[in-house]
């Protein structure tokens, strides 16, 4: 019996270890890529909700945002109508929204996406890849793109609804 607890005890401090060895190791070794206003968005391609890939690149000549964002974070939750409304006026000028949930499942985000009526493209980022490549920290974070692919500006903070309307105006073709 005591062989068997110190073998058990063994194990777990040798998984507290690696885990903690890991976390150190990536915090400070990982070179962390930290885009820029002025950067050209790096290309993605992400299967939404509905069963529908989208490629960045294919956006190019319209104006594209990218929200990352958490069906638990409040500040997440307030904008989403916001972008829905704005969606609906600007889709048609060459706006294009892009939700990218962050590695939650399906179901939580499917509930979130009928509560909150949205219509634009919304994908889980699984493994939360796109939220590496593009560098977010902390939700939300929106990354304002125009035509050409070029980063306008990023946002990590609530948006007010004038504050999208704004920034849809800059980035329509």
């Amino acid at each position: 019996m005591k062989r068997y607890r110190l073998f058990i005890r063994t194990i777990i401090l040798l998984l507290l270890t690696t885990a903690l060895g890991y976390t150190l190791y990536s915090n400070f070794f990982v070179e962390k890529v930290k885009l820029k206003i002025g950067d050209e968005a790096p290309n993605f391609v992400i299967e939404d909700l509905n069963g529908n890939k989208h490629k960045l690149s294919d956006y190019r000549g319209k104006g594209v945002i990218v929200n990352f964002w958490g069906t638990w974070c409040k500040p997440c939750e307030r904008e989403m109508p916001y972008l829905e409304n704005q969606y609906q006026i600007y889709k048609d000028q060459g706006v294009e929204i892009f939700a990218i949930n962050v590695n939650e499942p399906k179901f939580s985000v499917e509930t979130f996406v009928d509560k909150y009526d949205m219509t634009f493209p919304v994908a889980i980022d699984k493994g939360n890849q796109l939220l590496h490549l593009y560098g977010v920290d902390p939700l939300p974070t929106t990354f304002f793109i125009d035509k050409n692919g070029v980063i306008i500006d990023i946002v990590s903070l609530e948006l007010t609804e004038r504050m999208i309307h704004d920034y849809m105006e800059q980035i329509k073709p």
